[in-house]
């Protein structure tokens, strides 16, 4: 999983941007997290109750943004409207399903939690 982290100098406007298929990740690191350094340890805790076998899974969830973290992975996605009818995505939607969920290995999405928060501790 590659991911770069970029600050705004103008105005301290945070990015994150990751690799294609786990976009909505930098989504959630930007806007969700932002420079909330408590809620980058209280997310860092909750892996480590997982970890420990204290919790099976531990979800969050904001207006717009969810994530959910077990033993083995992490899935971030957006919060959709629900329809009343099912119906199929054409072929060309699929960049959309991309960008509205992502699921990576744990220790994958530790490791860029880790860095974000190092990155959001920098002046």
């Amino acid at each position: 999983m590659e991911y770069e982290f970029r600050r705004n100098s103008l105005d301290g406007t945070l990015f994150a941007e990751f690799s294609m298929e786990h976009a909505i990740l930098g989504r959630f690191f930007a806007e969700r997290l932002g420079s909330n350094i408590e809620q980058c340890h209280h997310i860092m805790k909750q892996i480590e109750v997982i970890r420990a076998n204290k919790q099976n899974d531990w979800m969050m969830q904001s207006h717009d943004l969810a994530l959910a973290i077990d033993s083995e992975q992490v899935r971030v996605f957006a919060i959709a409207i629900d329809f009343d009818e099912d119906f199929d995505l054409e072929d060309s939607m699929n960049m959309y399903d991309a960008e509205s969920e992502a699921f990576c290995g744990l220790e994958d999405f530790e490791t860029a939690l880790k860095s974000w928060m190092e990155f959001i501790s920098k002046p």
